[in-house]
């Protein structure tokens, strides 16, 4: 076909996209030729095939991205580490994850065999040249007015991805069809390749631009040039915050045509020396990491070994599911703060102890189980005890208040005292269970203990009213019965021989100073030693029940402060184990 009918059929298809543009939206997923019909020249036309794509009547079905198992575990695991985590962290701390989550879903619902590709470079660094190179025909402007690229501009090298250039937001009038031999066009099959606005515009929508469209491509080509492949906002703005995303980053040193000599292998040692600093993997060696080439978009000199890499890279159809794994990495690493410290957490054993010992003491389960003693004691005494000595004690309660039975109630200062150590108590413990944890998670160990602290003090003293000793005596052992006989015994002795001697004195009996004196010896010497006796006997159970009434109330104090204070933390703790173990699946790695 002559050049002439090939450009009247090119102006043709001009006249008729441009008749039907009233009727569509920039947001339609039709292609459609605008801008690269008003500047291609006669002559450009006369070199190149038409860059406008024949419209499908029906469109085409496309197979969805799929994720292998370990990336769908690793977005689940995030997924539930958000869930757990929206009550204990702001919005802003799990924006990132959010968007990653989502971003992941979108990207899986759209084509799985094409890869979006965006090239980034800045001001003047030929980026949109290269793109222009890559295509086969003049897509995006170049030209010495800075900035030239106001718009990203979307090529397509297949069918079926007018979903995937919509999520970028690229209207139609911007996106474009390759000019290229069928070989040429088959290696590049399912590129989807950007020309994004420099990054470095003065332009702030421009960088806004760049920004937005960089989040969501699959891969990006980072093009410098010998005059600026160190600028310090491309390495500190992007290329050292996205260095997790090597194994999806070409980096090309553009206008190599400018240096001489072996200029330009010295240019690329120092290039990978940046991107080494930067953190940035280097694939050589086969091994995964950033692609770095060297090449003129001018001469074509290094653009075959570009085309070649990027053919291979887009065959593979796994850049998408790099990138968001990448993305999930990232994610995690700036939520590592929040959910790993290295250290160890949680409540020890002996943590729970020392607090249970503390609500005791407060409680005063020590003295109430020496009181308890006491009181088994005083009872002993008052039942295997002399009469006389019996007599005595009933002298004196009357005028001294009886105490051990249960323990008195406590002054102001003593209630004061006892609250203190109560709250003492609970700030060391959450002090021990928020030791280690990141900032929020013992943020919320410490206001759980703060909550259950509230009212703690008067549970306490109601447990220890209604565990405390039982009203009326304390019980009696079996041999509490022969003991008082036998005290009665001696009573009994020491009356008989008393009367018997009352009555020889008064001359009633026949003198006899033998027998009484015998009996009343004996009456007085049985009573205190069997006084004693019960005494030494009754120590055993004495003790033993009062170590009871001390356990009771320790057991009560500490049954108060588990369900009020130790639950809650241990619920919060278990909390954070929960999405400890989660961080480790999102990390793909054992939680620490």
């Amino acid at each position: 076909m002559c050049s002439h009918d090939r450009h009247a059929r090119v102006s043709d298809d001009h006249s008729a996209s441009r008749t039907g543009a009233s009727a569509r939206t920039d947001s339609d997923s039709a292609w459609d030729d605008g801008l690269i019909a008003r500047r291609v020249t006669e002559e450009t036309v006369a070199q190149h095939a038409t860059v406008v794509e024949a419209r499908p009547s029906h469109p085409q079905a496309v197979p969805e991205l799929a994720y292998d198992g370990a990336l769908r575990s690793r977005l689940e695991a995030l997924r539930e580490l958000v869930g757990l985590s929206r009550t204990r962290l702001d919005s802003r701390t799990l924006a990132e994850a959010g968007r990653v989550l989502d971003e992941a879903t979108a990207r899986r619902r759209l084509s799985g065999q094409h890869t979006v590709v965006a090239i980034a470079g800045a001001t003047g660094s030929g980026k949109s040249q290269l793109f222009n190179a890559l295509a086969g025909v003049n897509i995006s402007e170049t030209g010495v007015r800075r900035p030239t690229t106001a718009a990203p501009i979307a090529c397509s090298w297949s069918d079926g991805a007018a979903s995937l250039i919509d999520r970028l937001g690229i209207p139609g009038r911007l996106r474009r069809r390759p000019v290229q031999s069928v070989e040429a066009e088959a290696q590049l099959r399912g590129l989807v390749l950007v020309d994004l606005p420099d990054h470095d515009s003065a332009a702030v929508q421009h960088r806004e631009q760049v920004d937005r469209v960089l989040a969501l491509v699959d891969a990006v080509i980072w093009v410098v040039d010998p005059e600026k492949y160190a600028d310090a906002v491309l390495h500190e703005r992007y290329l050292r915050p996205m260095a997790g995303h090597a194994e999806v980053m070409f980096v090309v040193l553009n206008q190599i045509d400018r240096l001489p000599g072996e200029a330009t292998e010295q240019v690329l040692d120092d290039l990978r020396r940046l991107l080494d600093e930067d953190g940035i993997v280097l694939g050589e060696y086969g091994e995964p990491g950033a692609t770095v080439l060297a090449l003129s978009a001018l001469t074509g000199d290094g653009l075959g070994e570009l085309r070649e890499a990027l053919g291979q890279f887009v065959g593979e159809r796994g850049a998408p599911a790099r990138r968001i794994a990448a993305d999930v990495d990232a994610a995690g690493w700036r939520l590592r703060s929040v959910y790993a410290t290295g250290r160890r957490t949680g409540l020890s054993e002996q943590a729970r102890d020392e607090f249970a010992a503390r609500l005791a003491e407060a409680v005063g389960a020590t003295a109430a189980g020496e009181a308890a003693e006491r009181a088994w004691l005083r009872n002993a005494n008052r039942a295997c005890g002399t009469p006389w000595l019996r007599l005595w004690r009933w002298y004196e309660d009357r005028f001294e208040p009886s105490t051990g039975r249960l323990p008195s109630r406590s002054p102001v200062d003593e209630e004061v005292t006892a609250r203190q150590r109560v709250e003492q108590a609970v700030r060391t413990l959450a002090d021990r269970a928020s030791a280690g944890l990141p900032a929020p998670w013992g943020q919320a160990v410490r206001e759980a203990a703060v909550r259950g602290a509230q009212g703690l003090p008067e549970a306490l003293d109601e447990l220890a009213a209604r565990a405390g000793l039982p009203p009326g005596r304390p019980p009696r052992p079996g041999w509490w019965p022969a003991a008082v006989f036998a005290q009665a015994s001696m009573t009994i002795l020491q009356v008989i021989g008393g009367l018997w001697l009352l009555g020889q004195i008064i001359g009633v009996t026949s003198p006899n100073l033998g027998v009484p004196v015998l009996l009343m010896v004996a009456g007085i010497i049985g009573g205190p030693l069997v006084e004693w006796s019960c005494r030494m006997a009754a120590r055993g159970p004495a003790r033993r029940y009062g170590l009871e009434a001390e356990r009771r109330l320790r057991e009560a104090s500490a049954g108060c402060g588990r369900a009020r204070v130790l639950d809650p933390v241990a619920a919060e703790l278990l909390r954070y184990r929960e999405v400890r173990e989660q961080y480790g699946r999102v990390m793909g790695v054992a939680a620490r």
